[in-house]
């Protein structure tokens, strides 16, 4: 079984979704399919349909969850240390070509959110920063063609 590292605040919000999907949205979408039957004839009734279909989603998305949560290996940032980009580092990359600064910080690929400045382990940046240092120069493909970064900052928050 392989194990799926996370932060213990991805972990945090792991477990809070699942009990989202178990106790709020299954129920109600039970209460939907129920509503639905209560219409008379399934075979034309598109709410039934679309709840069902609802349903389905949820179960998927709970066992897929329940999996991740079983395989979870949670990694305390707050407990690493040192100038050497691992999972958790928080990054502060210049881009050479723009002279440009992003941070972000490394984390599952559960709990990625660009918009929040965090980037999967798997992802091209991030396989291309680990085991990388400070006043390293890296060089990424990216969609738009190869981005160079220099790493100003690795810290573990």
């Amino acid at each position: 079984m392989e194990k799926v590292p996370m932060t213990a605040a991805g972990y945090v919000r792991l477990e809070e979704e699942l009990k989202r999907l178990k106790n709020v949205e299954r129920h109600a979408v039970i209460q939907a399919i129920s509503e639905a039957r209560a219409h008379g004839d399934l075979s034309e009734n598109a709410e039934y349909h679309a709840a069902k279909e609802r349903q389905g989603w949820i179960e998927g998305q709970i066992l897929e969850l329940e999996d991740k949560f079983t395989r979870a290996e949670i990694i305390d940032v707050s407990r690493l240390a040192g100038d050497t980009v691992k999972f958790g580092a928080t990054v502060t990359l210049i881009d050479e070509d723009r002279d440009q600064k992003k941070t972000w910080q490394i984390v599952g690929d559960y709990e990625a959110d660009v918009k929040l400045g965090k980037i999967s382990i798997s992802s091209p940046i991030a396989r291309a920063l680990i085991g990388k240092k400070k006043g390293d120069s890296v060089e990424v493909s990216a969609p738009g063609g190869p981005r160079t970064y220099e790493i100003g900052r690795v810290q573990f928050v």
